[in-house]
């Protein structure tokens, strides 16, 4: 379950000073869970267990600066937008230089339309650029657990195909023991569909790392199984108050409506914990995106991304 971390101390003006920084360690896991109870980011890439499995791959660092969290990026050279009290842009400008005074990009990803809209000035000091192929995609809850729009017609006769053809398939938790055949399974599914990019290759190793510190990320999952066979899992755990975030979820499609269902199936195991889940981004693929616009999301969250006005 969610739990919020209101009592623990943290001095929100503290600094620690670049080039200082460091990869996120389990024990960080308290400190950030703090910034997101008191600033509530939509954004998937706050979550703690994205941060520590992920950090490897995209070589993350963090520091904090002025009280707000800094989170960088060393493969796209970006930082995240600071986690915390806005910044007004002559101060993320002043962060910017700090970035560029220690060998990094002043760059500043993740930058919501609130932060625009409250602060148009940002043009004297930053070009400003859309990243739609980074776009979140935001569900309701509720829609897809009952799939009853018209649009989702498809998706509920798929769910309704899968459990005449299998009814006697199973919903199980992911308890240590169905961790271990999900495991198992994901290595299957990679390896099944040939030549290994790098961007799968990451992916895996992300999911690997996630199952190894599973309950100390804070994970939670469901299995569909078809007898002793694994159809599908998904991986989730809280983003903020009232969203979850789904971090991995993977289904064999031999299983016709497979995926469905363990969308379906996660909806339902969260509705009564959240209002929205997170169901992170389609990186510009083309079929990814078709998938995931085909669920009706209640929003996309568009970042935008600063590059700084070198002087």
């Amino acid at each position: 379950m969610y739990t919020r971390c209101d009592t623990y101390p943290l001095d929100l003006n503290q600094t620690i000073s670049f080039p200082t920084a460091g990869m996120f360690a389990l024990s960080d896991r308290r400190m950030v869970q703090i910034y997101i109870d008191k600033y509530a980011p939509g954004s998937c890439e706050y979550n703690f267990a994205n941060l520590f499995c992920w950090q490897e791959a995209y070589q993350y660092s963090w520091r904090l600066y002025k009280g707000r969290l800094v989170i960088y990026d060393g493969v796209n050279q970006c930082a995240f937008m600071p986690l915390g009290e806005p910044l007004p842009p002559d101060e993320l400008a002043g962060l910017c230089r700090e970035l560029l005074g220690n060998g990094l990009e002043p760059c500043i990803g993740l930058v919501p339309d609130t932060y625009l809209e409250a602060f148009p000035q940002c043009e004297r000091y930053f070009s400003i650029a859309s990243e739609r192929d980074y776009a979140e995609y935001i569900y309701c809850v509720e829609s897809l657990s009952l799939l009853n729009s018209a649009k989702l017609h498809k998706k509920k006769n798929l769910v309704s195909q899968f459990e005449r053809r299998y009814p006697d398939y199973e919903i199980k938790v992911l308890s240590p023991e169905i961790q271990t055949v999900a495991r198992h399974f994901s290595r299957e599914l990679l390896y099944g569909q040939g030549g290994l990019s790098p961007t799968l290759e990451a992916e895996f190793m992300a999911m690997e790392k996630a199952f190894d510190h599973f309950e100390e990320l804070g994970l939670e999952g469901l299995a569909l199984m078809v007898g002793s066979r694994m159809a599908a899992f998904s991986v989730f755990s809280p983003l903020n108050h009232d969203t979850y975030n789904v971090q991995f979820e993977k289904s064999d499609f031999t299983y016709k409506g497979a995926a469905q269902v363990i969308n379906q199936q996660t909806a339902l195991f969260l509705q009564d914990r959240c209002r929205y889940i997170n169901r992170e981004q389609d990186l510009g693929i083309k079929g990814l995106r078709q998938a995931k616009m085909s669920y009706e999301p209640e929003k996309l969250l568009i970042p935008h991304t600063l590059a700084f006005k070198r002087e």
